[in-house]
């Protein structure tokens, strides 16, 4: 019986789930897992997560005391929701969990350090060690920066909301762990802007992707790739060989539903022999390129509102618990 595209892509991938979904993550059995607030939101929502989230709310009461405000109970037990949901799926995966800093923060070095340093804290705290865990952080250059400090104290960096190679060159002379290049979110933008359904090799965000992994491979970089934000299964087809891959349960279910040939489309090897230019930004030439790429400008502008909004949500869930 020939071998799944799945069962392919794993040979020559890192295949990560993209969801805060407990049973696609035991289902699909990813090396890592990923979540952003949009799928804690989703999952919050959720009845089977309901006691997780009571559990969170009373471990924030306990802390605070018997006569705490409920704002700052909401506000407490939202700080420790994302961790909760860590700690559960490193209970599954045998790698590692990337857990987010507040969107809001996204603009902010001093306050991303000080969340990001938290969250590694309470990780540590119930004995998880900081190598499993990545923190995410918007590849702004403000996040950028903050994850370079981070790095240097063995916390380990997701770049996430990255669309130009200005934010990945910057990420891999920040020496971050992993960078997040959003595909699908890319390719939304461009059949916005032109109008045309773009297929294969073509797709801008499958472009983007194999462009910044070629980069990283030609010139030795540690920081590697994960392709992320996927809108169909040829988008994930054509960046086979690329370092990881984070997939939804519905494409993951596809890939494992289809049974052909999957040649590797990214090669390391391949990349040394390109012909490619080296790059360097500081924060005013970052500024220049970021306002000249309408795209990338666009796009992490409204993932990072998109992000708060989610959070915000959240909280007011949280809230409603809190009160109930």
């Amino acid at each position: 019986m020939s071998k799944t595209l799945l069962e392919q892509l794993r040979e020559m991938t890192v295949v990560v789930a993209d969801t805060g979904d407990f049973e696609s993550i035991v289902k699909f059995k990813p090396q890592d897992s990923t979540t952003n607030p949009s799928l804690l939101l989703a999952a919050a929502s959720m009845p089977a997560y309901k006691s997780l989230i009571d559990d969170v709310v009373s471990e924030a009461k306990t802390e605070l005391g018997a006569s705490a405000d409920k704002k700052d109970v909401a506000t407490l037990a939202f700080k420790h929701l994302a961790v909760a949901f860590g700690k559960k799926i490193l209970g599954i995966v045998k790698g590692r969990v990337s857990t987010e800093v507040d969107a809001r923060l996204s603009y902010d070095t001093a306050k991303t350090i000080e969340q990001a340093r938290e969250i590694i804290a309470l990780y540590e705290k119930d004995g998880f060690s900081r190598e499993r865990v990545l923190i995410k952080i918007a590849s702004t250059w403000e996040g950028i920066k903050a994850a370079e400090q981070l790095e240097k104290e063995g916390i380990h960096c997701n770049m996430t909301l990255l669309f130009g190679m200005h934010q990945a060159v910057a990420c891999a002379e920040a020496k971050v762990t992993l960078i997040s290049p959003f595909v699908g979110r890319i390719l939304d933008w461009y059949k916005a802007d032109t109008g045309k359904d773009y297929k294969g090799a073509e797709d801008p965000g499958v472009k983007s992707v194999t462009a910044i992994y070629n980069y990283y491979k030609k010139f030795d970089y540690k920081t590697v790739v994960m392709g992320a934000s996927f809108r169909n299964m040829t988008e994930i087809t054509e960046l086979a060989g690329c370092d990881l891959l984070t997939i939804a349960p519905k494409l993951l279910a596809e890939l494992d539903s289809t049974s052909a040939d999957l040649p590797r489309k990214l090669d390391a090897a391949a990349a040394k022999k390109l012909d490619l230019p080296k790059m360097t930004f500081d924060e005013k030439s970052f500024a220049e390129a970021h306002a000249k790429d309408k795209m990338a400008n666009d796009k992490l502008k409204e993932g990072i509102e998109g992000f708060s909004k989610a959070l915000e949500e959240l909280e007011q869930v949280l809230a409603k618990v809190v009160a109930g």
